[in-house]
């Protein structure tokens, strides 16, 4: 029997074949953290075609095309050429970077690789910044809706930074038409992550500042990735909060803690947390306190709406966070040795966050008169 036409077997082949797969992802930051969970899941995914990992070192992920190099470099561009989505994950939100070398990083990398993006001919960028741009204050709604306002202010570790990039996912599709950019924003974040409000669970006890009405929302950060993923598949757009459903008050995460609180009026706990931080002491500004006090839970409707749902609830959210800082110990955001952890304890966080100030103060008095 003769062979079949040429145009016959390449129309079968066709017909048998199976469909292109999805985009090609490049991820930022891609070597630690969510960058390298974010990573591995998608290089896993039936969904994505290729993964392209950016960092300034190699991850594990040995499906992934790597490229070695700083999110600032305008090379980026010749990097991103074939992407269809990037993740802009490479930002510094360590509490022990200098302020304004922190700032000028994230600010510049999220410019470069907005603009680099467009050049590539990317169609789509997810940033991540964080629902603490709602701002935590008094007047609240719970949970605010995530069209509401960003009320944040640039006083807490990071937040200023996370504000301009928000502006600047603003700003892109108008300075490059064509750009589609999606923000993801996470409440607490936790598993693996260090932040002025997972130190808070470090202390002793639990500052709890007189008057004030806090309400904790958490996310895990296998929640974030898969939201992250649904953002990259183009199933849910526009600005996302993602986070466990609903959220805990301050006397059921005390009871669930088992950590008991510590009760300041306000004036005290602001102005030893601002001077504490002023002389170098703390990593951790007085802002960071109002996401202590007040609520800034959100409801995360569009990715419900979209078919996503956390994995993780609240509750399961905090015992691995218990368990992450299980012998750690932290008095306004310091983390101290076993030595002073033991007086911490024994003292209390007031006394401890009182005699820091005095010990500033003693200090200044000494050095005048030297």
């Amino acid at each position: 029997m003769s062979s079949p036409d040429p145009q016959v077997r390449a129309a079968r082949n066709k017909s048998t074949s199976p469909p292109p797969r999805g985009p090609v992802v490049a991820v930022t930051g891609a070597a630690s953290g969510v960058g390298a969970l974010l990573t591995e899941r998608l290089a896993a995914s039936e969904e994505v075609k290729q993964v392209v990992a950016i960092d300034e070192r190699r991850g594990e992920c040995a499906e992934a095309e790597w490229h070695i190099l700083d999110v600032r470099d305008p090379v980026i561009a010749d990097r991103l050429r074939g992407a269809d989505v990037v993740v802009h994950l490479a930002l510094d939100l360590d509490l022990e970077t200098d302020a304004a070398a922190r700032t000028a990083y994230n600010v510049r990398g999220t410019q470069t690789v907005l603009t680099a993006a467009a050049a590539a001919g990317v169609h789509r960028v997810v940033l991540c910044t964080s629902t603490m741009v709602y701002g935590a204050l008094a007047d609240n709604e719970l949970p605010l809706s995530e069209d509401a306002e960003l009320r944040a202010t640039a006083e807490a570790t990071g937040v200023g930074d996370l504000l301009e990039i928000e502006r600047l996912a603003r700003r892109a599709p108008r300075a490059h038409p064509g750009l589609n950019v999606t923000v993801v924003r996470p409440a607490v974040l936790v598993g693996g992550t260090d932040t002025a409000l997972t130190r808070y669970f470090e202390s002793p006890r639990l500052l709890v500042v007189a008057g004030s009405r806090p309400a904790w929302q958490f996310c895990h950060v296998d929640d974030l990735c898969s939201a992250l993923e649904y953002a990259v598949l183009e199933k849910v757009d526009g600005e996302l909060a993602v986070g466990c459903d609903g959220w805990l008050e301050q006397e059921e995460v005390e009871e669930l803690s088992g950590i008991r609180r510590m009760e300041l009026p306000s004036a005290v706990a602001l102005g030893a947390a601002a001077r504490l931080h002023r002389i170098g002491l703390t990593p951790s500004p007085a802002g960071d306190l109002a996401y202590t006090m007040y609520p800034w839970v959100v409801s995360g409707s569009r990715l419900h709406d979209a078919g996503w749902r956390p994995a993780y609830t609240n509750e399961e959210v905090l015992a691995q966070l218990l368990d992450e800082v299980s012998g750690r110990h932290t008095v306004a955001g310091r983390r101290l040795g076993r030595k002073d952890a033991t007086a911490a304890g024994a003292a209390g966080a007031t006394v401890a966050l009182l005699g820091a100030a005095a010990v500033v103060r003693r200090a200044r008095k000494a050095r005048r008169r030297i």
